[in-house]
Protein backbone atom coordinates (compact mmCIF):
# COMPACT_ATOMS: atom_id res chain seq x y z
CA UNK A 1 0.00 0.00 0.00
CA UNK A 2 3.07 2.23 0.68
CA UNK A 3 3.90 2.20 -3.14
CA UNK A 4 0.75 3.71 -4.18
CA UNK A 5 0.77 7.21 -5.92
CA UNK A 6 -0.58 10.07 -3.99
CA UNK A 7 -3.47 11.95 -5.81
CA UNK A 8 -3.10 15.83 -5.14
CA UNK A 9 -5.48 16.69 -2.64
CA UNK A 10 -7.36 19.40 -4.93
CA UNK A 11 -8.74 16.33 -6.87
CA UNK A 12 -9.62 14.44 -4.21
CA UNK A 13 -11.67 17.83 -2.67
CA UNK A 14 -12.86 18.18 -6.37
CA UNK A 15 -14.36 14.75 -6.52
CA UNK A 16 -15.66 14.52 -2.87
CA UNK A 17 -17.41 17.55 -3.29
CA UNK A 18 -19.15 17.00 -6.59
CA UNK A 19 -21.02 14.55 -4.94
CA UNK A 20 -22.92 16.64 -2.65
CA UNK A 21 -26.09 18.74 -3.39
CA UNK A 22 -24.43 22.75 -4.29
CA UNK A 23 -25.55 23.93 -0.45
CA UNK A 24 -23.98 21.27 0.96
CA UNK A 25 -20.62 21.38 -1.07
CA UNK A 26 -20.50 24.87 -0.38
CA UNK A 27 -19.99 24.62 3.46
CA UNK A 28 -18.45 21.38 3.16
CA UNK A 29 -15.84 23.17 1.31
CA UNK A 30 -14.38 25.54 3.86
CA UNK A 31 -13.73 22.63 6.04
CA UNK A 32 -11.33 20.89 3.59
CA UNK A 33 -8.22 22.73 3.16
CA UNK A 34 -4.72 21.64 1.21
CA UNK A 35 -2.13 22.83 3.64
CA UNK A 36 0.65 25.08 2.43
CA UNK A 37 3.08 24.33 4.53
CA UNK A 38 3.43 27.92 5.93
CA UNK A 39 4.94 27.80 9.64
CA UNK A 40 4.18 31.29 9.96
CA UNK A 41 0.64 31.47 9.35
CA UNK A 42 -1.86 28.73 8.51
CA UNK A 43 -4.76 29.15 5.82
CA UNK A 44 -7.78 29.78 7.32
CA UNK A 45 -10.55 26.91 8.03
CA UNK A 46 -13.48 26.57 8.81
CA UNK A 47 -14.42 24.72 12.66
CA UNK A 48 -16.62 24.52 14.87
CA UNK A 49 -19.66 24.63 12.90
CA UNK A 50 -22.88 22.84 13.01
CA UNK A 51 -22.96 19.79 11.21
CA UNK A 52 -24.61 19.38 8.08
CA UNK A 53 -28.05 17.65 8.24
CA UNK A 54 -28.12 14.39 7.31
CA UNK A 55 -24.27 13.95 7.15
CA UNK A 56 -22.84 10.64 9.24
CA UNK A 57 -20.51 12.57 11.51
CA UNK A 58 -17.86 11.00 14.02
CA UNK A 59 -19.01 13.79 16.48
CA UNK A 60 -20.23 13.18 20.27
CA UNK A 61 -22.97 15.65 21.80
CA UNK A 62 -22.47 18.03 24.93
CA UNK A 63 -23.02 16.04 27.55
CA UNK A 64 -20.46 13.19 26.02
CA UNK A 65 -17.95 15.73 26.36
CA UNK A 66 -18.78 16.86 30.16
CA UNK A 67 -19.51 13.52 31.79
CA UNK A 68 -17.31 11.44 29.40
CA UNK A 69 -14.30 12.94 28.14
CA UNK A 70 -13.90 15.92 31.74
CA UNK A 71 -15.14 13.93 34.30
CA UNK A 72 -15.57 10.96 33.14
CA UNK A 73 -11.72 9.38 34.67
CA UNK A 74 -11.76 11.07 38.14
CA UNK A 75 -12.79 8.32 40.32
CA UNK A 76 -14.44 9.70 43.81
CA UNK A 77 -16.68 12.07 42.64
CA UNK A 78 -20.30 10.38 42.01
CA UNK A 79 -21.20 11.50 38.38
CA UNK A 80 -25.17 11.21 38.30
CA UNK A 81 -26.35 11.52 34.91
CA UNK A 82 -30.13 13.08 35.05
CA UNK A 83 -32.01 11.89 32.20
CA UNK A 84 -33.37 8.22 30.53
CA UNK A 85 -30.92 5.54 31.06
CA UNK A 86 -30.41 5.57 27.40
CA UNK A 87 -28.24 8.44 27.88
CA UNK A 88 -26.01 6.58 31.24
CA UNK A 89 -24.06 4.83 28.85
CA UNK A 90 -21.51 7.76 29.01
CA UNK A 91 -22.40 7.67 32.91
CA UNK A 92 -20.60 4.10 32.73
CA UNK A 93 -16.78 3.70 31.85
CA UNK A 94 -16.56 3.63 28.33
CA UNK A 95 -12.95 5.43 27.45
CA UNK A 96 -10.82 2.32 28.95
CA UNK A 97 -10.00 5.71 31.68
CA UNK A 98 -7.77 4.32 34.05
CA UNK A 99 -7.50 4.53 37.69
CA UNK A 100 -5.23 3.56 41.00
CA UNK A 101 -6.78 4.78 44.29
CA UNK A 102 -5.02 3.80 47.50
CA UNK A 103 -5.04 0.48 48.53
CA UNK A 104 -8.51 0.20 50.91
CA UNK A 105 -8.89 3.60 51.55
CA UNK A 106 -10.41 5.52 48.73
CA UNK A 107 -13.41 5.34 46.77
CA UNK A 108 -13.49 4.46 43.13
CA UNK A 109 -17.04 5.28 41.43
CA UNK A 110 -15.42 4.71 38.02
CA UNK A 111 -17.25 1.05 37.99
CA UNK A 112 -20.80 2.12 38.87
CA UNK A 113 -23.53 4.13 36.57
CA UNK A 114 -25.49 6.42 38.46
CA UNK A 115 -29.18 7.91 36.44
CA UNK A 116 -31.86 8.94 37.28
CA UNK A 117 -33.64 6.55 34.61
CA UNK A 118 -35.98 9.44 34.05
CA UNK A 119 -39.49 7.72 32.75
CA UNK A 120 -42.56 9.36 30.51
CA UNK A 121 -44.29 10.65 33.68
CA UNK A 122 -41.05 12.55 34.51
CA UNK A 123 -41.15 14.13 31.87
CA UNK A 124 -44.91 15.08 31.67
CA UNK A 125 -44.54 16.30 35.51
CA UNK A 126 -40.98 17.08 36.05
CA UNK A 127 -37.96 15.26 37.61
CA UNK A 128 -36.65 17.43 39.99
CA UNK A 129 -38.04 15.43 43.03
CA UNK A 130 -36.59 12.17 41.18
CA UNK A 131 -33.35 13.94 41.54
CA UNK A 132 -33.55 15.06 44.84
CA UNK A 133 -34.11 11.51 45.79
CA UNK A 134 -31.52 10.03 43.52
CA UNK A 135 -29.02 12.63 44.96
CA UNK A 136 -30.08 11.36 48.63
CA UNK A 137 -29.74 7.53 47.42
CA UNK A 138 -26.48 7.81 45.92
CA UNK A 139 -25.03 9.88 49.75
CA UNK A 140 -26.94 7.17 52.06
CA UNK A 141 -24.94 4.37 49.75
CA UNK A 142 -21.44 6.06 49.43
CA UNK A 143 -21.10 9.01 51.19
CA UNK A 144 -19.07 10.82 48.71
CA UNK A 145 -17.17 14.18 49.21
CA UNK A 146 -19.25 15.45 45.93
CA UNK A 147 -22.12 14.59 43.47
CA UNK A 148 -21.93 16.04 40.00
CA UNK A 149 -25.15 16.29 38.55
CA UNK A 150 -25.41 15.83 34.36
CA UNK A 151 -28.05 17.42 32.80
CA UNK A 152 -29.42 15.36 29.33
CA UNK A 153 -31.12 16.75 26.18
CA UNK A 154 -34.99 16.09 28.04
CA UNK A 155 -34.06 17.93 31.26
CA UNK A 156 -33.08 20.67 29.12
CA UNK A 157 -36.46 20.84 27.22
CA UNK A 158 -38.79 20.33 30.20
CA UNK A 159 -37.19 22.68 32.49
CA UNK A 160 -35.56 21.11 35.25
CA UNK A 161 -33.28 22.90 36.93
CA UNK A 162 -30.38 21.04 38.28
CA UNK A 163 -28.29 23.61 40.32
CA UNK A 164 -31.45 24.66 42.42
CA UNK A 165 -31.53 21.18 43.48
CA UNK A 166 -27.87 20.83 43.83
CA UNK A 167 -27.50 23.83 45.98
CA UNK A 168 -30.53 22.80 48.11
CA UNK A 169 -28.52 18.63 48.74
CA UNK A 170 -25.35 20.70 49.29
CA UNK A 171 -27.12 22.65 51.90
CA UNK A 172 -29.34 19.46 53.54
CA UNK A 173 -26.30 16.86 53.42
CA UNK A 174 -23.91 19.48 55.06
CA UNK A 175 -20.47 17.57 54.15
CA UNK A 176 -20.95 16.48 50.56
CA UNK A 177 -20.26 19.12 47.61
CA UNK A 178 -23.47 18.72 44.84
CA UNK A 179 -22.74 20.51 42.10
CA UNK A 180 -24.69 20.64 38.24
CA UNK A 181 -23.78 20.76 34.92
CA UNK A 182 -26.27 22.33 32.07
CA UNK A 183 -24.63 19.85 29.48
CA UNK A 184 -27.65 18.88 27.41
CA UNK A 185 -26.51 16.97 24.30
CA UNK A 186 -27.67 19.69 22.22
CA UNK A 187 -25.82 22.85 24.08
CA UNK A 188 -23.13 22.98 21.41
CA UNK A 189 -22.21 21.94 17.62
CA UNK A 190 -19.95 18.77 19.64
CA UNK A 191 -18.77 17.57 22.93
CA UNK A 192 -16.17 20.88 23.06
CA UNK A 193 -18.94 22.46 24.37
CA UNK A 194 -18.97 20.48 26.95
CA UNK A 195 -15.88 20.33 27.77
CA UNK A 196 -16.13 24.43 28.02
CA UNK A 197 -19.13 23.59 30.72
CA UNK A 198 -17.15 20.99 32.39
CA UNK A 199 -14.28 23.37 33.30
CA UNK A 200 -16.68 26.03 34.41
CA UNK A 201 -18.01 24.11 36.71
CA UNK A 202 -14.89 22.66 38.00
CA UNK A 203 -13.57 26.09 38.11
CA UNK A 204 -16.53 27.32 40.15
CA UNK A 205 -17.42 24.47 42.57
CA UNK A 206 -13.93 22.54 42.94
CA UNK A 207 -10.50 24.13 42.53
CA UNK A 208 -9.20 26.33 45.10
CA UNK A 209 -11.60 25.33 48.10
CA UNK A 210 -9.00 23.15 50.17
CA UNK A 211 -6.06 24.77 51.60
CA UNK A 212 -3.97 21.83 51.83
CA UNK A 213 -0.71 22.78 50.11
CA UNK A 214 1.28 19.43 48.33
CA UNK A 215 4.73 19.19 49.88
CA UNK A 216 7.73 19.69 46.76
CA UNK A 217 9.88 21.83 45.37
CA UNK A 218 8.56 22.29 41.99
CA UNK A 219 5.05 21.53 41.62
CA UNK A 220 3.12 21.24 38.66
CA UNK A 221 -0.55 20.32 37.19
CA UNK A 222 -0.98 18.45 34.17
CA UNK A 223 -3.94 19.40 32.24
CA UNK A 224 -5.29 18.05 29.54
CA UNK A 225 -4.73 14.23 30.25
CA UNK A 226 -7.36 11.86 30.63
CA UNK A 227 -5.62 8.39 31.26
CA UNK A 228 -6.79 6.49 28.57
CA UNK A 229 -4.88 2.84 28.69
CA UNK A 230 -2.57 4.13 31.62
CA UNK A 231 -1.00 7.36 30.01
CA UNK A 232 -0.93 9.00 33.11
CA UNK A 233 0.41 6.52 35.12
CA UNK A 234 3.46 6.74 32.33
CA UNK A 235 3.26 10.35 33.08
CA UNK A 236 3.46 10.06 36.28
CA UNK A 237 6.53 7.86 36.39
CA UNK A 238 8.52 9.88 34.39
CA UNK A 239 7.79 12.83 37.08
CA UNK A 240 8.44 11.19 39.94
CA UNK A 241 11.78 10.34 38.32
CA UNK A 242 12.63 13.72 37.25
CA UNK A 243 11.94 14.93 40.85
CA UNK A 244 8.77 16.48 39.99
CA UNK A 245 5.72 17.03 41.81
CA UNK A 246 2.04 16.31 40.15
CA UNK A 247 -0.28 18.27 41.74
CA UNK A 248 -3.41 17.27 39.73
CA UNK A 249 -4.25 15.77 36.45
CA UNK A 250 -7.21 17.23 34.95
CA UNK A 251 -8.44 14.27 34.92
CA UNK A 252 -6.71 10.95 34.43
CA UNK A 253 -6.55 9.24 37.94
CA UNK A 254 -7.88 12.24 39.62
CA UNK A 255 -9.39 12.78 42.88
CA UNK A 256 -11.46 15.30 44.30
CA UNK A 257 -8.88 16.50 46.74
CA UNK A 258 -6.16 16.88 44.14
CA UNK A 259 -8.51 19.57 42.17
CA UNK A 260 -9.49 21.02 45.62
CA UNK A 261 -5.47 21.71 46.21
CA UNK A 262 -5.12 22.22 42.23
CA UNK A 263 -3.94 26.54 43.10
CA UNK A 264 -1.12 25.36 44.76
CA UNK A 265 0.97 24.34 41.79
CA UNK A 266 3.46 26.52 40.29
CA UNK A 267 2.90 25.71 36.99
CA UNK A 268 0.09 24.48 34.50
CA UNK A 269 0.94 21.97 31.62
CA UNK A 270 -1.56 21.87 28.66
CA UNK A 271 -1.70 18.74 26.83
CA UNK A 272 -5.49 18.92 25.26
CA UNK A 273 -5.37 22.31 24.25
CA UNK A 274 -9.46 22.13 23.26
CA UNK A 275 -10.64 20.09 25.97
CA UNK A 276 -9.02 22.23 28.55
CA UNK A 277 -7.51 25.55 28.11
CA UNK A 278 -10.28 27.50 29.44
CA UNK A 279 -9.24 26.08 33.20
CA UNK A 280 -5.90 27.12 32.36
CA UNK A 281 -6.99 30.46 31.32
CA UNK A 282 -9.16 30.94 34.41
CA UNK A 283 -6.12 29.95 36.84
CA UNK A 284 -3.57 32.31 35.07
CA UNK A 285 -6.20 34.84 35.95
CA UNK A 286 -7.33 34.34 39.43
CA UNK A 287 -4.38 32.72 40.84
CA UNK A 288 -1.38 34.04 38.39
CA UNK A 289 -0.33 29.95 37.68
CA UNK A 290 1.50 30.43 34.40
CA UNK A 291 0.49 27.90 31.63
CA UNK A 292 2.29 25.98 29.01
CA UNK A 293 1.04 23.76 25.93
CA UNK A 294 3.03 20.86 26.12
CA UNK A 295 3.32 17.17 24.11
CA UNK A 296 3.90 13.95 25.64
CA UNK A 297 2.90 12.01 22.45
CA UNK A 298 6.26 10.78 21.14
CA UNK A 299 9.99 10.64 22.74
CA UNK A 300 11.30 13.36 21.26
CA UNK A 301 8.23 15.73 22.18
CA UNK A 302 8.54 14.21 25.38
CA UNK A 303 11.80 15.21 25.76
CA UNK A 304 11.35 18.96 24.83
CA UNK A 305 8.03 19.30 27.44
CA UNK A 306 10.06 18.37 30.18
CA UNK A 307 13.02 20.39 29.12
CA UNK A 308 10.75 23.31 28.74
CA UNK A 309 9.32 22.82 32.58
CA UNK A 310 12.80 22.38 34.07
CA UNK A 311 13.90 25.90 32.03
CA UNK A 312 10.40 27.43 33.96
CA UNK A 313 11.54 26.35 37.02
CA UNK A 314 15.31 27.38 36.38
CA UNK A 315 16.95 25.09 38.61
CA UNK A 316 20.29 23.61 37.65
CA UNK A 317 19.54 20.50 39.97
CA UNK A 318 16.36 19.82 38.26
CA UNK A 319 17.76 20.79 34.53
CA UNK A 320 20.41 18.03 35.47
CA UNK A 321 17.90 15.47 37.02
CA UNK A 322 15.93 16.13 33.74
CA UNK A 323 18.95 15.81 31.30
CA UNK A 324 19.76 12.55 33.53
CA UNK A 325 16.24 10.91 32.77
CA UNK A 326 16.18 11.89 29.07
CA UNK A 327 19.41 10.08 28.19
CA UNK A 328 18.21 6.77 30.27
CA UNK A 329 15.16 6.71 28.82
CA UNK A 330 16.65 7.15 25.17
CA UNK A 331 18.50 4.21 25.20
CA UNK A 332 15.60 2.06 24.66
CA UNK A 333 13.45 4.14 22.29
CA UNK A 334 16.41 4.69 19.79
CA UNK A 335 17.19 0.46 19.94
CA UNK A 336 13.29 -0.12 19.18
CA UNK A 337 13.71 2.38 16.53
CA UNK A 338 16.49 1.16 15.18
CA UNK A 339 14.89 -2.19 14.88
CA UNK A 340 11.36 -1.51 13.72
CA UNK A 341 11.87 1.35 11.69
CA UNK A 342 12.99 -0.27 8.51
CA UNK A 343 9.60 -1.65 8.44
CA UNK A 344 7.69 1.73 8.64
CA UNK A 345 9.88 4.31 6.31
CA UNK A 346 7.73 5.45 4.14
CA UNK A 347 4.21 4.14 5.27
CA UNK A 348 1.31 6.42 5.29
CA UNK A 349 -0.90 7.75 7.58
CA UNK A 350 -4.43 9.94 8.60
CA UNK A 351 -5.65 10.87 11.74
CA UNK A 352 -8.93 11.73 11.83
CA UNK A 353 -9.31 12.14 15.74
CA UNK A 354 -10.60 14.50 19.06
CA UNK A 355 -8.57 17.59 19.50
CA UNK A 356 -4.82 17.67 20.09
CA UNK A 357 -4.70 13.60 19.35
CA UNK A 358 -4.60 14.70 15.56
CA UNK A 359 -2.08 16.70 15.88
CA UNK A 360 0.40 15.03 19.07
CA UNK A 361 0.36 11.33 17.39
CA UNK A 362 1.94 13.19 14.08
CA UNK A 363 4.92 13.02 15.99
CA UNK A 364 5.37 9.45 16.64
CA UNK A 365 4.44 8.54 13.13
CA UNK A 366 7.15 10.89 12.48
CA UNK A 367 10.28 8.89 14.36
CA UNK A 368 9.08 5.55 12.43
CA UNK A 369 9.57 7.73 9.35
CA UNK A 370 5.85 7.78 8.12
CA UNK A 371 3.93 10.19 6.72
CA UNK A 372 0.86 11.74 7.27
CA UNK A 373 -1.20 12.76 4.42
CA UNK A 374 -4.81 13.75 5.88
CA UNK A 375 -5.32 14.48 9.42
CA UNK A 376 -8.46 16.65 11.57
CA UNK A 377 -10.31 16.98 14.38
CA UNK A 378 -13.86 16.27 15.29
CA UNK A 379 -14.35 19.00 17.87
CA UNK A 380 -11.46 21.71 17.10
CA UNK A 381 -12.06 25.21 16.66
CA UNK A 382 -9.88 27.11 14.78
CA UNK A 383 -7.25 27.38 16.57
CA UNK A 384 -6.28 23.82 16.96
CA UNK A 385 -5.69 24.29 13.87
CA UNK A 386 -4.46 28.35 13.10
CA UNK A 387 -3.03 29.02 16.33
CA UNK A 388 -4.56 31.04 19.26
CA UNK A 389 -3.14 34.38 17.86
CA UNK A 390 -6.41 34.09 15.48
CA UNK A 391 -9.11 33.49 18.31
CA UNK A 392 -9.64 37.04 18.30
CA UNK A 393 -11.07 36.89 14.94
CA UNK A 394 -13.30 34.04 15.96
CA UNK A 395 -16.97 35.53 15.44
CA UNK A 396 -19.10 34.37 18.54
CA UNK A 397 -21.90 32.36 16.82
CA UNK A 398 -25.32 31.71 18.90
CA UNK A 399 -24.07 27.91 19.56
CA UNK A 400 -20.95 29.74 21.15
CA UNK A 401 -23.24 32.05 23.16
CA UNK A 402 -25.33 28.77 24.91
CA UNK A 403 -22.24 28.62 27.33
CA UNK A 404 -22.04 30.33 30.38
CA UNK A 405 -18.73 32.60 30.36
CA UNK A 406 -18.04 33.00 34.02
CA UNK A 407 -16.30 35.99 35.39
CA UNK A 408 -12.99 35.33 36.85
CA UNK A 409 -10.74 38.29 38.09
CA UNK A 410 -7.52 38.38 40.47
CA UNK A 411 -7.76 36.99 43.62
CA UNK A 412 -5.68 39.31 46.17
CA UNK A 413 -5.25 36.92 48.79
CA UNK A 414 -4.16 33.93 46.60
CA UNK A 415 -2.17 35.29 43.44
CA UNK A 416 1.04 34.85 43.22
CA UNK A 417 3.55 37.01 41.21
CA UNK A 418 5.67 34.11 38.75
CA UNK A 419 8.70 35.09 36.93
CA UNK A 420 8.19 34.11 33.33
CA UNK A 421 11.15 33.76 30.82
CA UNK A 422 11.21 35.19 27.76
CA UNK A 423 12.60 32.18 26.33
CA UNK A 424 9.86 30.23 26.42
CA UNK A 425 5.82 30.33 25.23
CA UNK A 426 3.29 31.44 27.15
CA UNK A 427 -0.42 30.69 27.21
CA UNK A 428 0.40 29.56 23.10
CA UNK A 429 -0.25 27.02 20.66
CA UNK A 430 0.66 27.41 16.99
CA UNK A 431 -1.60 24.82 16.12
CA UNK A 432 -1.88 21.31 13.85
CA UNK A 433 -1.22 22.75 10.57
CA UNK A 434 1.79 24.46 11.22
CA UNK A 435 3.37 21.06 11.57
CA UNK A 436 2.02 19.65 8.98
CA UNK A 437 3.36 19.10 5.62
CA UNK A 438 3.01 21.31 2.96
CA UNK A 439 0.44 19.64 0.33
CA UNK A 440 -1.34 17.81 3.43
CA UNK A 441 -4.81 17.74 3.30
CA UNK A 442 -7.02 19.05 6.66
CA UNK A 443 -10.46 18.51 6.75
CA UNK A 444 -12.82 19.30 9.86
CA UNK A 445 -15.73 17.36 11.29
CA UNK A 446 -15.03 14.55 8.34
CA UNK A 447 -17.83 12.19 7.46
CA UNK A 448 -18.10 9.10 6.79
CA UNK A 449 -18.72 9.39 2.81
CA UNK A 450 -15.37 12.09 3.03
CA UNK A 451 -13.59 9.00 5.10
CA UNK A 452 -14.59 5.98 2.60
CA UNK A 453 -12.88 8.70 -0.54
CA UNK A 454 -10.40 9.28 1.02
CA UNK A 455 -8.95 6.22 2.06
CA UNK A 456 -9.74 5.16 -1.73
CA UNK A 457 -8.01 7.22 -3.24
CA UNK A 458 -4.72 7.51 -0.85
CA UNK A 459 -5.00 4.15 0.43
CA UNK A 460 -2.89 4.57 3.84
CA UNK A 461 -1.27 2.00 5.26
CA UNK A 462 -2.85 2.85 8.32
CA UNK A 463 -6.09 4.96 9.69
CA UNK A 464 -6.58 6.58 13.32
CA UNK A 465 -9.68 7.55 14.21
CA UNK A 466 -12.50 5.99 17.08
CA UNK A 467 -14.38 3.18 17.00
CA UNK A 468 -17.67 4.77 15.27
CA UNK A 469 -15.18 4.61 12.15
CA UNK A 470 -13.73 1.04 13.13
CA UNK A 471 -15.02 -1.12 10.80
CA UNK A 472 -15.89 0.54 7.46
CA UNK A 473 -12.16 1.75 7.54
CA UNK A 474 -11.45 -1.93 8.18
CA UNK A 475 -13.56 -3.50 5.61
CA UNK A 476 -11.81 -1.23 3.13
CA UNK A 477 -8.75 -3.27 3.75
CA UNK A 478 -7.27 -0.83 6.26
CA UNK A 479 -5.71 -0.82 9.44
CA UNK A 480 -7.40 1.46 11.68
CA UNK A 481 -6.19 2.57 15.45
CA UNK A 482 -8.64 3.55 18.05
CA UNK A 483 -7.09 6.94 19.52
CA UNK A 484 -10.24 7.63 21.57
CA UNK A 485 -9.61 4.10 23.69
CA UNK A 486 -6.30 3.03 22.27
CA UNK A 487 -8.61 -0.55 21.06
CA UNK A 488 -7.09 -2.92 23.81
CA UNK A 489 -3.22 -1.12 23.59
CA UNK A 490 -1.32 1.20 25.84
CA UNK A 491 -0.53 3.49 27.09
CA UNK A 492 1.18 5.54 24.44
CA UNK A 493 2.24 8.61 26.46
CA UNK A 494 5.85 9.15 27.43
CA UNK A 495 8.69 7.17 27.21
CA UNK A 496 7.10 3.30 27.51
CA UNK A 497 4.17 4.71 25.56
CA UNK A 498 6.32 5.68 22.66
CA UNK A 499 8.20 2.24 22.79
CA UNK A 500 4.81 0.27 22.96
CA UNK A 501 3.22 2.60 19.92
CA UNK A 502 6.14 1.78 17.70
CA UNK A 503 5.62 -2.07 18.19
CA UNK A 504 1.59 -1.63 17.60
CA UNK A 505 1.61 0.42 14.70
CA UNK A 506 4.45 -2.24 13.03
CA UNK A 507 2.92 -4.74 13.25
CA UNK A 508 0.04 -3.16 12.14
CA UNK A 509 1.28 -1.60 8.94
CA UNK A 510 3.77 -4.89 8.17
CA UNK A 511 0.67 -7.80 8.40
CA UNK A 512 -0.58 -9.05 5.37
CA UNK A 513 -4.27 -9.94 6.68
CA UNK A 514 -5.45 -6.71 5.34
CA UNK A 515 -4.75 -7.78 2.06
CA UNK A 516 -7.15 -10.58 2.19
CA UNK A 517 -10.00 -8.55 3.15
CA UNK A 518 -12.50 -7.66 0.29
CA UNK A 519 -15.26 -5.23 1.13
CA UNK A 520 -18.86 -5.87 0.77
CA UNK A 521 -19.51 -3.77 -1.86
CA UNK A 522 -16.55 -4.96 -3.27
CA UNK A 523 -18.19 -8.17 -4.53
CA UNK A 524 -21.61 -6.84 -5.92
CA UNK A 525 -22.68 -4.04 -8.45
CA UNK A 526 -23.20 -0.85 -6.90
CA UNK A 527 -25.94 1.73 -7.95
CA UNK A 528 -24.31 5.45 -7.29
CA UNK A 529 -26.03 8.55 -7.87
CA UNK A 530 -25.18 11.84 -8.17
CA UNK A 531 -26.90 15.91 -7.69
CA UNK A 532 -27.57 17.32 -11.01
CA UNK A 533 -28.02 20.53 -9.28
CA UNK A 534 -28.55 22.28 -6.13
Amino acid sequence: MGEHTIPAPELIKEEILAKYPTKVARKRKKSMVTNDGNKDKALEIQANVRTVPGIITQRGCTYAGCKGVVLGPTRDIINLTHGPIGCGFYSWLTRRNQTKPAEGSEENFMNYCFSTDMQDQNIVFGGEKKLRKAVQEAYDLFHPKAIGIFSTCPVGLIGDDVHAVAREMTAELGDCNVFGFSCEGYKGVSQSAGHHIANNQLFKHVIGTQDKEPEGKFKVNILGEYNIGGDAFELERIFEKAGLTLVSTFSGNSHYNSFANSHFADLNVVMCHRSINYVAEMMETKYGIPWMKVNFIGAESTAKSLRKIAEYFDDKELIQRVEEVIKEETIQIEETVAKLRPNTEGKTAMLFVGGSRAHHYQELFNELGMKTLAAGYEFGHRDDYEGREIIPDIKVDADSRNIEEIKVEKSDEEFRDYTKSDKLEWSEYGGMMRDMESGSLVIDDISHYETEKLIEAYKPDIFCAGIKEKYVVQKSGVPLKQLHSYDYGGPYAGFVGAINFYKDIERMVTTRVWDLVEAPWEKSTQVEAQYAAG
